[in-house]
This record gives C-alpha cells, structure tokens and sequence, in this order.
C-alpha cells in the first residue's frame, strides 16, 4: 500500500493548525506538511516539517507537491465571508484559483485524495431556515457563498471528469480557543468567551435571536477525518456535505457561559455582518452525512462552554 504524504495548505489557519497536528498524530509528524504564506504558527513548531507555500503560484505548488512526494492535499487557504464582502474581487479570484491549481496539479500527479472545505455560506435568504436539506435551493449572497458554491461544483466536475477523489464538507459556525477566527460572520461565538474571562461581558455583532449552526473545532476535525478515511464507495456527495452539531443564538451562548461566570453581561450592537447571518439557515440537516459515513457530533453547547473557558 503506498505511504500517504499529506500537504495542508493554510495550516495556519483557524482549521488548519488543529488538522495538521490531528494528521501528524495519525500519520507521523514527518508526512504531513504545513504550509501557509504567514509565518509558522507556534502550535505547529518542532512537530513536523513547515515551507512557505503560496498557493496562487501554481508552478511553485506543482514543484513542491512533486520535491515532497506528496499524496494528499488538504486546501484549506480562503477569504472568509466577512472579510470576503471587504473586497470581492480578490475573495472570489483566491478562492476559487486556488482550488482550481490544486485540483489541475492533483489530476496531472494522481494524487490519492485532495480536501476541500466549503460552508454554510453557501446558503442563502431563499434557503429553507430550519434543518436545512442536502440538496435544496442555494443562492448565496456574499462572494464567499458563491466562491464556495462554485467550488463544489468544480469539486464535483473533477471527480466525474478526472477521476480525482476530492471530497468536501460544508461547515457550519466554527469555535475554537487553539487557533484565532479568520474573519467570519459566526466569529462572535469565538470572541465571547475570551472577553467573558478577561471582562466578564461582551457586545454581540449578531442581534439577540440570530441562531445559527455552529461547531466545536474537536467535532470538526474528527468529521474531516473521518470523510476523508471512509471508503470511497461510502461517498454519495461529490459536491459537498452538510455537516451539523448544535444551533444557537448570542443570548443562548451568553447562558451558557453564565453557568460558570455567573456575573458574565452581554448586549448587542449588530453591524453590516447581520445581514449575512440572516440570509443563512437557522439549523442543518446532516443525515446524509450521517447515513453515507457514519457521522456523529459529541459537542453540545454546555460541553463545549466548559471546555472552552477551561482552556483559553
């Protein structure tokens, strides 16, 4: 069987840190590689082999996948959707060319798999807001949603076309105390615990009652995984999956964190990132996931507050 050589593409990243070091403990710290354009995260430090990769350099990519005998790529660089609305263009053209050299170079070299994450973004205002189903009516509204939807499709003409094994998950909000946000709409569930243990109060960007589907980074790593470890005649979805675990609102959260700071405050004042978070579904339905590969979140809310104060 051949040793698999996994690049991660923006290991740096809110995700990526935490997959790269999932991967090495799996894989061995020396056949997994990070690469990102900013500098090494500390995190990753001394437990496996870091290059500076910029991935819109299709040649200098090529070359490194070819030097580093690599098998795998994970392509986890991206504009996300709030600081994508900053400025569309340069969001659409990296999200997008970037995954597009990464499937070329994994279609000319063979590659055994590649990764790719898409989003709720993809969802829009005439999205179904509850339990919001695997194939249904998308219309995404933010730059990130339509670079992300046009990515899946990509994803899944690669496939057909080419053969190549590229599978994705669609994610929903994700929290994390490892690694910083990376500028997203659902980023406030990340700031809020910080500043319930530095301030004990915190004002939301999102309005009380916006509930949206969120997830503990754990939960989100173990999915990757496990999508990317299953048998490819498991995969039904060459688009990409939707994935849940928990639904909740700022004054929800804010509940939660007062279980265990009891004098913790929180008030709102909502900026231009309402109305993408309006626009997007209220809870997922995942049981494709579940039923294609066996997916299974273990995180609720109150779980996850506790790990998370616990650890910043």
């Amino acid at each position: 069987m051949k040793k698999e050589k996994i690049l991660v593409i923006g290991a740096c990243g809110q995700i990526g840190v935490e997959l790269t070091l999932a991967l090495r403990k799996i894989y061995g710290g020396a056949n997994v590689v990070a690469s990102d354009l900013r500098e090494e995260n500390e995190l990753l430090k001394g437990t496996g082999p870091y290059v500076s990769i910029d991935v819109m350099n299709k040649e200098m990519l090529h070359v490194q996948v070819i030097r580093q005998n690599i098998t795998q790529i994970y392509l986890l660089a991206a504009i996300l959707s709030a600081t994508g609305e900053k400025n569309p263009p340069l969001a659409w053209h990296l999200n997008t060319q970037s995954l597009l050299n990464v499937l070329d170079i994994a279609k000319e070299e063979k590659l055994t798999k590649v990764y790719w994450p898409s989003s709720i973004a993809v969802f829009g205002p005439t999205s179904p807001k509850e339990f919001c189903p695997q194939q249904t009516i998308i219309e995404p509204t933010t730059v990130y949603g339509i670079s992300k939807y046009a990515g899946e499709f990509w994803c899944n003409y690669y496939f057909h076309r080419y053969g190549v094994d590229v599978r994705s998950i669609r994610y929903p909000g994700l929290i994390s105390y490892k690694s910083s946000p990376g500028g997203g709409t659902t980023d406030y569930a990340v700031e809020i615990y910080h500043e319930a243990k530095e301030k004990k109060k915190y004002i939301s960007f999102l309005e009380a009652g916006t509930k949206l589907p969120m997830m503990y980074m754990p939960d989100a790593i173990r999915a990757t995984i496990e999508l990317m470890e299953a048998s490819a005649k498991n995969i039904s979805v060459r688009t990409s999956y939707n994935l849940a675990a928990m639904s909740f609102a700022p004054e929800e959260i804010a509940s939660s964190i007062q279980k265990f700071i009891p004098s913790f405050e929180i008030s709102y004042k909502s900026d231009y990132r309402q109305q993408i978070a309006n626009s997007w579904p209220k809870s997922i339905d995942d049981s494709t996931a579940r039923e294609d590969w066996g997916w299974k979140h273990e995180y609720d809310l109150d779980r996850m507050t506790k790990d998370m104060l616990e650890n910043i």
